[in-house]
């Protein structure tokens, strides 16, 4: 059978991707390496609490279409994404920056107190870069310094953003920490987006929703017989690492991946939140995700008598290990750039997605992206 579309990949690019094409008469396959559908968006069940297998994801857009797209497919919960974060001082902060964070870290009551203590210390953060002739921030330290200062610079950033991308924070590019939410109001809501949430059932449900009545492959590697798969489709449409794509011909690109320390507990409620960031570079891993809390509020908690906590740890990429993040460096974009131009020559190939356009996207935009590509 000779398809519309071969689509490598089922995360939430390529199965979304395949339900629009289909709500077009198109014929298409998916395949896809791992053992599931879903990519990194994948669930696994355990104890009756839907595991995020790759990393907590949470749904937020105030993109009202986005959220009437996927809610079409299954309804989402009213999750809020509020984490809290262990210091190197063992004081736990709220997140993102709030008038919260700022009282916890100075005493301070009022807006106008926390942003003066704000500017004293952004003052002489940039003091301290014109006595040495700088005159904009050169990288993610210098930039961090004279957006928030360096109390929380120190206790709640540094050694957290050097645990997950594996440089410090004086190698790492200011562009990374530039839009730093910093707010003068008692609001824990990480998000500004008018929606967010999970899907009720989890993240499987979204994603066999975005399958149902398509054809799809697991357990099939596209580079084990990739002539075979390229001629049983008019298009293609590849979300895997576009430097693999193209044979890594102009050099490799770098990733980042995270590893999970999965754990049960015979506690109904280990930590009180579904996120909780350790920012010291004495603990080897960034997060510990409770994800029970994605999906159960207040004293449903206690319904369930285990839970399932994740260790996060944040590492280099290598053969045989997951890409999640590209790596966002000048090195690194300059070789991507060469296989981006590749990749606009192409006439039937379609490249979408976190690594085959090697860059980070959060799940709301590859959504619209697609919405408005099939428009």
């Amino acid at each position: 059978m000779k398809y519309d579309y071969l689509i490598v990949g089922s995360g939430l690019f390529g199965a979304t991707f395949a339900y629009l094409a289909n709500r077009q008469g198109k014929r298409c396959l998916v395949i896809d390496k791992r053992p599931h559908a879903g990519g990194n968006i994948y669930c696994e069940e355990i104890e009756g609490i839907n595991v995020h297998k790759y990393g907590a994801h949470i749904f937020h857009t105030s993109d009202k279409e986005v959220w009437d797209f996927v809610n079409s497919i299954v309804p989402f919960n009213r999750y809020t994404n509020c984490p809290v974060a262990q210091a190197p001082n063992g004081k736990l902060y709220n997140l993102p920056f709030n008038m919260n964070t700022f009282h916890q870290m100075w005493g301070v009551k009022t807006p106008i107190e926390a942003q003066a203590k704000l500017e004293e210390q952004r003052h002489e953060a940039v003091a301290k870069m014109q006595a040495e002739g700088i005159s904009e921030p050169r990288n993610l330290e210098e930039q961090a310094l004279t957006l928030i200062g360096k109390d929380i610079y120190e206790q709640l950033i540094k050694g957290y953003t050097e645990k997950q991308w594996g440089r410090p924070c004086k190698e790492l590019p200011a562009f990374i920490i530039r839009r730093l939410p910093v707010r003068m109001t008692f609001d824990n809501n990480y998000f500004d987006d008018s929606y967010q949430g999970i899907p009720i059932g989890g993240y499987n449900k979204l994603i066999d929703g975005l399958l149902n009545g398509i054809d799809i492959k697991l357990d099939t590697n596209f580079f084990d017989n990739r002539k075979h798969w390229e001629s049983i489709a008019d298009k293609l449409v590849f979300t895997g690492k576009i430097d693999e794509f193209y044979d890594e011909c102009f050099g490799k690109l770098e990733y980042r991946t995270v590893c999970f320390e999965t754990s049960r507990y015979n506690t109904p409620n280990f930590q009180g939140n579904a996120v909780v960031n350790y920012t010291s570079s004495d603990v080897p891993y960034t997060r510990i995700i409770e994800h029970k809390h994605f999906e159960t509020f207040g004293a449903a908690v206690y319904d369930n008598p285990w839970t399932i906590v994740s260790k996060e740890y944040s590492t280099e990429w290598h053969e045989g290990m997951e890409p999640f993040y590209p790596v966002n460096d000048a090195k690194n974009q300059k070789i991507y750039e060469k296989y981006r131009k590749l990749a606009e020559k192409e006439t039937d190939i379609i490249f979408g997605g976190r690594l085959a356009e090697y860059k980070y996207y959060d799940m709301a935009p590859i959504i619209r992206q697609l919405l408005n590509l099939f428009k």
